[in-house]
């Protein structure tokens, strides 16, 4: 895990790196699905979610389409000392963990989609068609003879004269 200090200057170090980091740079961490952590250089506290609600302050305010409408912030704002207020944070995680899972079958199923040939898909559809034709065939095939056979007189019955 990553460990980031934030100093009093207000700016962010990575200590795995030895380097300076911006909130832009952290934000790319996160895209990268990398474990870090921001500790207040003074106090020792662990101050990533302030430094997470920052990040998303500066994409709301950068983005032409806000993820958050103000009505959904203010109803936000609404559960916090709620007796609800952590029933809604379990239902907004697993809300987006959801969301999050079904984002990437779709993408999953979009990607082989787009990846496939479409002369092999109509080809493997054509078979299909001939093959339902086929069985088609023999079903009426298979009737036809049943109903010659039933008209058919026995062989074996004694003829009338």
């Amino acid at each position: 895990m990553r460990i980031i200090k934030k100093y009093p200057n207000r700016r962010l170090y990575d200590t795995s790196v030895s380097s300076y980091i911006t909130l832009d740079g952290v934000r790319k961490m996160v895209l990268g699905q990398e474990e870090f952590q921001v500790i207040d250089s003074k106090s020792g506290d662990d101050i990533t979610r302030t430094i997470l609600l920052q990040i998303i302050g500066e994409q709301e305010s950068q983005e032409g389409n806000p993820l958050f409408s103000n009505q959904v912030l203010q109803q936000l704002i609404r559960f916090y000392g709620d007796s609800l207020q952590g029933l809604m944070g379990e239902y907004l995680e697993r809300s987006v963990g959801t969301f999050m899972e079904q984002q990437d079958i779709l993408r999953k199923q979009v990607q082989n989609v787009m990846e496939a040939n479409p002369l092999n898909i109509m080809s493997e559809i054509a078979k299909q068609n001939l093959a339902m034709w086929q069985s088609f065939g023999q079903t009426s095939d298979a009737q036809q003879q049943v109903s010659e056979a039933a008209n058919k007189p026995d062989d074996k019955s004694p003829e009338k004269d």
